[in-house]
């Protein structure tokens, strides 16, 4: 059926336009939240719709829909939209190349998951964490299968199918007037994730926490979970936007060929990731997928770019112009970002250190500068390469691009949170302020 659309759509907008690009996606979902312990949401839905842009005169203009019965309408108010916008010659949309295939993106036991079992799912999730003592102060699960297909006036065709599954737990506990919280989650391609062990994990961290010891302000190796990670790791990706390059928000322009990382540390977007959970035979666009090395060996290799911006700055896309769904148009954005170390360290090594699971307010980092001003949540002292105590209330700063000179991977399980794989980080010399 996706493709009957598709040749709708195609005879109703190719003979008014110079260039076109049509993009239908259809979503399964499954989702609950509970708050507290009692599940207060769920829903199953089909969501479907088209996105149809086109290029006329040298204007692009873009329409979408989730009526299937309006296609022909839809095509011609892409094409009426064009009048809307200014001529540039960058719009372009993306040629055939060869598709790589992906492996291990879809799980056919989407098919017989139904919301009882899900339901049930979560439960278990929730009373395993109130049996260990822990109050639920929130929790969630969802699945989905996602099926899209781009076709263009450039002979284009190339079609996406996946599923997804994700949990998370947040609890809180309580102990002679004091309050612990802990937070964790999963997600993947395939229907493996275990929910009795992230309860464990997420009610033990919640004990851990309690009966917290001030720390000294000083200068300590610091150990970011993956939380704390990928939080302050978002304002340096955010600098190899190729947008942000061009527009002079990146305090990495021109430094294409320098050192600004660990030379141990290498960063790679790879959308063909076996299992991956951005990993896709092509970007928003119908760009075929590709890697793209980053850092290589701590120096700058490249930036990100979707075609409009790659044009702008005469080299070619990346495959990075990522949407979220037919109701939007393409946008610069990492997929599977994976952070390799030639070597590692391990916690024995540290002698006087912190372990913070989590930040809060990475969101108030500079984007430009890159300094930031975090409060460490379920942080640990590390004396003699063992976590002791928990640590009262810290603040952790510091610039996030002189942390990756001299950030080293941690010997740790490798994991995803969200398009970061990455194990713990290890970085020496961080200031942590602490507070009564």
């Amino acid at each position: 059926m996706i493709y009957e659309l598709a040749k709708k759509a195609k005879e109703s907008v190719e003979n008014n336009c110079d260039a076109y690009e049509i993009y239908i996606d259809k979503t399964k979902l499954i989702e609950l939240d509970s708050k507290k312990d009692e599940l207060n949401f769920a829903k199953e839905e089909i969501e479907q719709g088209i996105g149809i842009r086109v290029i006329k005169d040298n204007k692009i203009g873009f329409a979408f829909t989730s009526n299937l019965e309006k296609i022909a309408e839809t095509a011609n108010q892409a094409v009426e939209n064009t009048k809307l916008n200014k001529q540039d010659e960058n719009y372009e949309f993306s040629k055939t190349a060869k598709v790589n295939d992906v492996k291990k993106v879809y799980d056919k036991k989407f098919n017989d998951l139904d919301l009882d079992e899900s339901v049930e799912f979560l439960k278990e999730i929730i009373s395993t964490a109130t049996d260990s003592g822990c109050e639920v102060t929130g929790a969630g699960f969802s699945a989905s299968e996602g099926e899209s297909l781009i076709i263009n006036s450039n002979g284009v065709s190339i079609e996406n199918k996946g599923t997804g599954f994700g949990i998370g737990l947040s609890v809180t506990i309580q102990k002679d007037g004091e309050i612990a919280t802990a937070y964790n989650s999963q997600s993947s391609r395939f229907f493996d994730l275990d929910g009795v062990k992230l309860a464990n994990e997420v009610c033990s961290l919640a004990k851990s926490s309690l009966d917290t010891k001030p720390i000294e302000t000083g200068d300590y190796d610091v150990v970011l979970d993956y939380y704390a990670a990928t939080g302050l790791l978002s304002t340096f990706m955010g600098a190899f936007d190729g947008e942000n390059v061009r527009r002079g928000r990146s305090i990495l322009k021109d430094k294409i060929g320098t050192e600004i990382a660990n030379p141990t540390l290498s960063i790679i977007d790879n959308p063909l990731l076996e299992k991956g959970m951005y990993t896709t035979k092509c970007d928003g666009e119908g760009s075929v997928s590709q890697k793209t090395d980053l850092i290589k060996d701590g120096i700058l290799n490249s930036f990100i770019y979707d075609i409009y911006t790659a044009n702008k700055e005469n080299v070619e896309t990346t495959s990075n112009g990522f949407r979220g769904s037919f109701l939007t148009t393409p946008a610069i954005s990492p997929s599977n970002l994976e952070f390799k170390f030639s070597e590692m360290r391990d916690l024995s090594e540290i002698d006087n250190g912190v372990l913070t699971t989590s930040v809060l307010g990475a969101h108030t980092a500079n984007p430009i500068s890159g300094d930031f001003s975090v409060e460490a949540s379920n942080a640990f002292k590390i004396k003699n390469g063992e976590l002791t105590e928990p640590i009262n209330k810290a603040m952790i700063s510091g610039n996030i691009f002189e942390i990756m000179k001299k950030v080293e991977g941690l010997n740790s399980q490798i994991k995803q949170y969200g398009s970061y794989i990455i194990p713990k980080l290890l970085v020496h010399d961080l200031r942590v302020v602490g507070q009564n």
